[in-house]
């Protein structure tokens, strides 16, 4: 929105940095941050009195979780809440990408909220049926690869670049829209499994968020695309004041967030900013690049994947409990050590994909 002011700076110089994606980036984290540390305190309390008992605790689960029943959970609407504003306010919303980007955040964080409404009421783990979740979640996804497809460049649209190769690409044509839709619901759905600790999801987000923003930032830019030889998308420069954008809620998130946790980000903040992050990849064609990026996530579903397929095929358990940030609380890690170790591994696991950027 405040994009336009730029028009005025033939009359005044000043109004100059709206052209700047680095400013409006910047900017678009502090506005997001401020809107999340001045209204979190009163979502939580109007949560914490709508819910009652909040988010229900697992009774199979580690004994030192039963300390957090009570927490409030949908704090996700608090990240959404900053999100959208500082887009609104920093980004050019003429831009297709963001758009796109957009409708998974909020389409995912609509399913999000409904699952975590569901599971509060009933006091249960199971919420929102699976498979009419994830058809939901495919169908949001589907359009706004569509979108994105609509918006690329002709020859690169519809291809999955390969990391570590300059020039090949692979054509999936028609079955493109397919692919990236997978991309985003497996982000989203990965990023909801990893949620299960106090800090634990929103910091490796932030992790990726930034690199994201980054690979956008040069992706979008036509001599630093060159430069590092990476394949150049019109307009995905934009999407680097979204992420800029879901660092600052982050950051303010974590505010409350930290342990002890005073809200819960809930399927809500975790399936939405997963399919962000999924959203943001395809726009930018590093769908694979993604799966180094985000690699804790890529763990934590496969734990769960792996554990599911044992159990039902042998009988037995791979894990302790899955996902695997559960097994290593039973093998006697404490919560801060699991966070935190997984925070490291987030942290080398993006210095890895943003390497993909120059190895080629």
């Amino acid at each position: 929105m405040l994009t336009y002011l730029a028009n005025l700076a033939d009359d005044a110089q000043i109004f100059n940095v709206f052209r700047y994606i680095t400013f409006r980036t910047g900017a678009a984290m502090i506005t997001s941050f401020i809107v999340v540390f001045l209204f979190g305190p009163s979502i939580i309390a109007m949560l914490r009195l709508r819910q009652g008992r909040g988010q229900p605790i697992r009774a199979d689960g580690p004994q030192t979780h039963f300390k957090k029943a009570g927490t409030p959970t949908m704090g996700g609407l608090m990240i959404l809440s900053g999100v959208v504003v500082a887009t609104l306010l920093w980004a050019d919303l003429a831009n297709l990408y963001v758009w796109a980007v957009l409708l998974v955040t909020l389409g995912f964080g609509a399913i999000g909220f409904y699952d975590d409404y569901l599971k509060v009421t009933k006091q249960s783990h199971k919420g929102f049926s699976g498979r009419s979740r994830l058809a939901l979640e495919f169908v949001i996804a589907g359009l706004a690869s569509a979108i994105i497809v609509y918006a690329g460049t002709d020859g690169l649209a519809t291809s999955v670049p390969m990391p570590f190769f300059k020039q090949f690409l692979l054509d999936l044509g028609i079955f493109y829209i397919g692919f990236a839709a997978f991309v985003m619901v497996g982000s989203g759905n990965a990023v909801n499994l990893t949620d299960g600790l106090d800090g634990l999801a929103i910091v490796p987000i932030m992790i990726a968020a930034a690199a994201l923003g980054l690979i956008a930032y040069v992706a979008g830019n036509v001599n630093f695309a060159n430069y590092l030889q990476i394949h150049f998308v019109l307009g995905t420069g934009e999407l680097a004041v979204l992420c800029g954008a879901v660092i600052g809620a982050g950051l303010g998130f974590l505010w409350f967030n930290a342990p002890p946790a005073a809200i819960f980000m809930g399927d809500t903040g975790s399936l939405a900013l997963g399919g962000l992050t999924g959203a943001v990849a395809v726009a930018t064609k590093h769908e694979l690049v993604l799966a180094i990026i985000g690699g804790l996530f890529v763990i934590e579903a496969l734990s769960v994947i792996i554990q599911v397929a044992s159990f039902k095929l042998t009988g037995k358990r791979v894990f302790l409990m899955a996902p695997i940030h559960h097994h290593f609380e039973k093998l006697g890690w404490t919560e801060s050590q699991v966070v935190v170790r997984f925070w490291i591994i987030a942290f080398m696991l993006a210095f890895v994909g943003l390497s993909t950027l120059k190895l080629r």
